[in-house]
């Protein structure tokens, strides 16, 4: 997997990490974990075919002499044509590695990705050579992305490094909390999905806090081996250039990596407000369900009482702190299940909304070979993704997708991925990717905030009008996705550059962990460290090694992207209402964007859709506005009570 337009594409980067809605089902089922599966013969060709030809592609010798301009040409041209192949290469075999998951796919999986390190490496080393010619502007732009990858000449080194990443992957993916005895869960050993049940729906603080330090208490037991991985993604990120692996992240949004972290602190600093004023909310009613002994007056809150297993996102709470008065008249969902609306007609909802913005029907292929039910024979990762397979038309979705409303979104968050394939699909292989990180999981994430009540009425599945008293429970329920990730998705980052840096030193992981979440989320660890804890381990994106920065991007972006689209669309009302469906005009300034791909640094990028070529914070605090005052008034009303 390669980051922002460096190196070769894979469809593993398209997986959401956090999708435009809850998180806590996805989390789990990310994970390729090993399950005994039959390979249908047809799936086993496939992967033996994959592996024949892949094993051919190897570096050819560097050019001797002085480099030239038409030299630096073929080099390039060279390059995207064996990036292409392996990529398609990659992708089939990942897909098929997604639908029969097996020990043999984990080590094809494995072995896809060192071969991909390897071509990837090697032809940053190679560009290097180029790096003093006066060449036009694309093909500059595509030497500099081919660097910002890390690479390990030593071919052993390459292997640890790929078997590492995959073992990482399984250990996270086969961890279940056995409790003992004398536990209030129960005997049976349980996976991260059933702890993630427990979290959600109880509202027992012992039951609580043993779903959450079971789950915790499991990564030790790969820490050593994210240690050694470090030192050895480190070493390859040094062989390239840069100080460590979190400034070779920090590098790959078009400025130096010591200018992207100001940017971050930056805007996190326009938004805290606003999370300040939803988590002092949020203490006073979790103080009224738990009582004093359990929720303090001040200070960071216990971890374990937010409904989710990171205190990411808390909308599973929202019972507990929805305004009164809320009676949640409509139910998506359940005019969805009386519907018997099907995973097809979901996915149709859906690209619905995006031809309504002029672009194209999806192609009969993603129908043919996309994946949108749970298969009866056999076991599959449901985590919502989006693939694009050949790099031109033949894109697909691979999602378990049931009648609810949070599929409804997601779907259309899915589908944001896909068309933004298609849409940059003419471009120059390395160029097939999106502006940054952020602006890949923005898409989607702009399109749902249209999901409105009026958008609903529009497509039917709303009869009445929407209510305007219910503007709070709205927006209370999406910041408690939207706003309370964002210190979150800050500090995983923060406390990975740090470690990358060898600021902190592994018997200091669990402690740096929690100054930064206490820090900045105001949450504490609901029990004493664990000896030679790794909490931040306990989640995927850390075992796994995906930046997380892309994220507080996203969160930021698509509220950006919203306010630009909805002006274009000649929207004047307040923000949160604006819904762009059916709106060619703006669906044509948001594809016009979609088109350049990562063929110009994203300010540029971000400058056509919006005006502006900076990301702004600003956009979400208007959204949220009303919230804000709401919230403000609220707080002042339940501390004038408890005094």
């Amino acid at each position: 997997m390669t980051e922002s337009g460096a190196g070769i594409q894979s469809p593993l980067r398209y997986i959401s990490g956090r999708s435009a809605t809850k998180t806590p089902t996805r989390e789990r089922s990310i994970v390729q974990t090993k399950l005994k599966t039959v390979y249908t013969p047809l799936a086993l060709a496939a992967l033996l075919a994959l592996t024949a030809g892949a094993a051919s592609a190897q570096a050819k010798p560097q050019a001797a002499g002085k480099p030239t301009v038409a030299e630096a040409k073929r080099f390039l041209a060279e390059t995207e044509r064996k990036f292409e192949k392996l990529g398609i290469e990659g992708a089939r075999a990942d897909w098929v590695g997604s639908n029969f998951i097996t020990d043999d796919t984990e080590a094809i999986a494995a072995y896809f990705g060192e071969l991909q390190l390897d071509a990837s490496g090697q032809a940053a080393l190679a560009a290097r050579r180029y790096n003093g010619l006066k060449l036009g502007e694309d093909d500059a732009r595509k030497l500099k992305l081919l660097q910002l990858t890390l690479m390990l000449s030593d071919p052993k080194e390459r292997a640890e490094y790929a078997s590492a990443k995959a073992a990482l992957n399984g250990a996270y993916g086969k961890a279940k909390y056995c409790p003992p005895q004398n536990s209030v869960l129960g005997k049976d050993c349980l996976a991260l999905g059933e702890l993630e049940k427990v979290l959600a729906n109880s509202r027992e603080p012992a039951k609580l806090q043993e779903a959450w330090s079971g789950w915790h208490s499991q990564a030790p037991s790969y820490k050593q081996r994210y240690v050694d991985f470090v030192a050895l993604s480190n070493k390859g990120a040094r062989e390239m250039g840069f100080a460590d692996t979190g400034a070779l992240w920090r590098s790959q949004y078009d400025m130096p990596p010591e200018a992207f972290a100001a940017e971050m602190e930056r805007l996190w600093q326009q938004v805290k407000p606003l999370y300040d004023s939803l988590h002092t909310y949020t203490r006073y009613k979790l103080r009224a369900a738990y009582g004093p002994e359990v929720v303090p007056a001040t200070g960071p809150i216990p971890a374990h009482l937010f409904g989710n297993m990171w205190s990411q996102t808390w909308d599973n709470i929202y019972p507990l702190l929805k305004p009164a008065g809320d009676t949640a008249a409509f139910d998506l969902t359940k005019v969805l299940e009386e519907r018997k609306t099907t995973a097809k007609e979901m996915t149709q909802y859906a690209e619905g909304f995006y031809t309504s913005l002029g672009m194209q029907k999806l192609p009969a292929s993603f129908w043919e070979r996309s994946l949108l039910t749970k298969p009866r024979d056999r076991d599959v990762v449901c985590h919502a993704s989006a693939w694009p397979i050949d790099g031109k038309d033949d894109v697909r979705i691979k999602m378990c997708i049931t009648p609810t409303a949070e599929d409804f979104t997601v779907i259309h968050h899915e589908l944001g991925h896909v068309y933004y394939f298609l849409e940059y699909k003419d471009q120059p292989v390395l160029f097939r990717n999106g502006a940054n990180d952020g602006f890949h999981e923005a898409i989607g994430d702009t399109v749902a905030l249209s999901i409105t009540p009026g958008y609903l009425k529009k497509i039917g599945l709303m009869k009445e009008d929407p209510d305007p008293k219910g503007d709070i429970p709205q927006l209370l329920q999406r910041a408690l996705s939207k706003v309370a990730i964002l210190p979150f998705a800050y500090s995983v980052d923060r406390w990975r550059w740090d470690v990358y840096a060898g600021k902190t030193q592994p018997a200091d992981y669990d402690k740096t962990w929690w100054q930064l979440r206490e820090q900045y989320m105001g949450v504490k660890r609901p029990a004493p460290m664990l000896p030679n804890g790794f909490d931040a381990g306990a989640k995927y994106h850390v075992a796994a090694d995906v930046p997380y920065a892309r994220y507080f991007l996203a969160d930021l972006l698509q509220f950006q992207f919203h306010r630009a689209l909805c002006r274009e669309a000649g929207y004047t009302g307040p923000l949160h209402q604006c819904s762009i469906y059916g709106n060619e005009k703006a669906g044509k300034k948001l594809q016009a964007m979609l088109r350049m791909g990562t063929s110009k640094p994203w300010p540029e990028e971000l400058k056509a859709i919006s005006g502006e070529d900076r990301i702004d914070g600003n956009a979400l605090i208007e959204y949220f506005a009303p919230l804000k005052a709401w919230l403000d008034e609220q707080n002042r009303i339940l501390a004038s009570q408890q005094k």
